[in-house]
């Protein structure tokens, strides 16, 4: 999210220097330069609004974050790579993964959606996408107690519909049979 704020702040002062250049520009008559730095100016403001909006998007997943860790593998159909980054934050609203965001259920019924999370006693699988495109992005948790591995299977389902299937934690299985309700084998 630092970055992001970084590279936000970046656009907003080429942005500020490129109106300050053309319009000092512009009282010593030099139009060619003019329109240069004008140019200059349009492009750091669409940059500028994009960035800020990627910084809403970062910040409402941070704010709303479910489970943060510091690092992930993401997969993708045919591809594997390790995600070191100085953090990777879920969210009831998508994935923050250093300075890329996942969004799901943004885009309507064709948007990217969060299909299904499993849960071990390590790792949380989360699987996600549209019918184009399928992500699996799996996370060393950390959770070592029981009530907060059900708390956060509880906190997914409630804010996304998915019900995560939890294996191997003490002997706890949830399914999507009984919506929530851990069975003590």
């Amino acid at each position: 999210m630092k970055l992001i704020r970084r590279r936000r702040n970046a656009y907003a002062l080429s942005l500020a220097a490129g109106i300050c250049l053309a319009a000092w520009l512009g009282m010593a008559f030099m139009s060619e330069a003019v329109f240069v730095f004008g140019a200059i100016s349009l492009i750091s403001l669409v940059l500028l609004v994009r960035q800020s909006r990627l910084l809403y998007d970062a910040t409402l997943i941070w704010d709303n974050r479910i489970l943060a860790v510091p690092s992930a593998l993401i997969s993708t159909e045919g591809s594997l790579r390790q995600a070191d980054t100085e953090e990777t934050v879920v969210s009831t609203f998508g994935m923050l993964i250093g300075s890329r965001i996942y969004r799901w259920g943004l885009d309507g019924v064709h948007g990217a959606r969060l299909r299904a999370v499993q849960i071990d006693q390590e790792r949380m699988a989360l699987t996600f996408g549209d019918k184009d495109q399928t992500m699996r992005v799996e996370l060393l948790h950390g959770m070592t107690q029981k009530q907060a591995v059900l708390d956060a299977a509880q906190k997914l389902w409630h804010e996304t519909g998915v019900m995560a299937d939890i294996f191997d934690w003490q002997y706890i299985k949830m399914n999507t049979k009984n919506r929530g309700n851990a069975d003590d084998k």
